[in-house]
C-alpha cells in the first residue's frame, strides 16, 4: 500500500519537475504547505489531469488541488473512511473505481514515500522505510480521481493512488508497492484511452533506493526535514 509520501521541495520547484502541465487558478493557495515530509490521507496535494488548458475545447495536462481519499460523487458523508489506495487487479470492473479508471485519471508527483516492514509478522511491530528514485528526482504515481460536494454543496476534487505487486526491492518490506509511472507513459495515463492496463505494473527496483528511517514518521503530526534521515536500527520500531 502507499498511505505517506514526502516532497522536499518548495510548491513550485515541485511543479517545475512537470513544465508539460500549466497551473491552475487554485494551485498557488497551496505554496505555503509545502515542503511536507509526512504527508498523509485527507490532505490536499497537487495532482496533474487532464482538463480544459484553453478555451473552448483544448484539452492538456493541468496541475489541480485535490485531497488524498477517493470519494466518487454518490458517496454519502460519515460513511467508511474513503480509500486511499486502489488494487489494480479489477479496478476497471469495480463499480466503485471503474468510472474515474475510464476517464478520470492522475498523476500524483512525489519525491517519495514511507512504508513499514512487519518485522515479527504480528501487525504491531513495524519499522518504517523511506524509498525515492535513486537519482533523487520527482516522479509521479499512478492515481484515480473524483469531484465530491459535501454537505454545504462546495465540490472537493478527490484522488486515490493505484497500487500493485512490489518490486524485488520493494517485496522485501511490503507485499504492495503504488504504481510508478516511466516519464514517457505520463501522456497515455492522462489520455482518453479507456484501460492501459499494461502501465499498471511494477517499477524497476534498480532505479529505486530504500532506507530505515526513524519511529517519529508514525504520527502525521511530525512534519519535518529530519524524519527521512536514515538510521542504523530503531530500537522501538513504530506502533501503527
Amino acid at each position: 500500500m502507499c498511505g505517506r509520501i514526502f516532497v522536499k521541495t518548495s510548491l513550485e520547484e515541485l511543479i517545475s519537475n512537470f513544465p508539460f502541465a500549466v497551473k491552475s487558478g487554485d494551485i498557488d493557495g497551496l505554496g505555503n504547505r509545502f515542503p511536507r515530509w509526512n504527508g498523509a490521507p485527507s490532505q490536499d496535494y497537487p495532482i496533474i489531469i487532464r482538463d480544459i488548458v484553453r478555451e473552448p475545447d483544448t484539452s492538456g495536462p493541468m496541475f489541480v488541488v485535490a485531497r488524498w481519499g477517493l470519494m466518487p460523487s454518490w458517496a454519502k458523508p460519515g460513511g467508511r473512511p474513503p480509500p486511499v489506495n486502489i488494487r489494480c487487479e479489477g479496478i476497471s470492473s469495480n463499480g466503485m473505481f471503474r468510472a474515474a479508471y475510464r476517464s478520470r485519471r492522475c498523476l500524483v508527483p512525489i519525491n517519495g514515500f514511507f512504508e513499514w516492514k512487519d518485522i515479527h509478522g504480528t501487525g504491531k511491530n513495524k519499522q518504517p522505510y523511506a524509498i525515492a528514485m535513486k537519482d533523487g528526482s520527482a516522479f509521479a504515481l499512478a492515481g484515480i480521481w473524483e469531484t465530491w460536494k459535501d454537505e454545504k454543496g462546495v465540490s472537493i476534487r478527490n484522488f486515490a493512488i493505484v497500487t500493485c505487486a512490489p518490486n524485488a526491492m520493494m517485496a522485501e518490506i511490503h507485499d504492495r508497492m503504488p504504481v510508478i509511472l516511466h516519464r514517457e507513459d505520463y501522456e497515455r495515463w492522462l489520455s482518453p484511452e479507456p484501460d492501459p492496463n499494461d502501465l499498471m505494473k511494477p517499477f524497476p527496483a534498480e532505479l529505486m533506493v530504500m532506507w530505515k528511517i526513524g519511529r517519529d514518521v508514525g504520527s502525521p503530526k511530525n512534519d519535518r526535514p529530519d524524519l527521512i534521515e536514515e538510521v542504523e536500527d530503531d530500537s522501538e520500531p513504530t506502533l501503527i
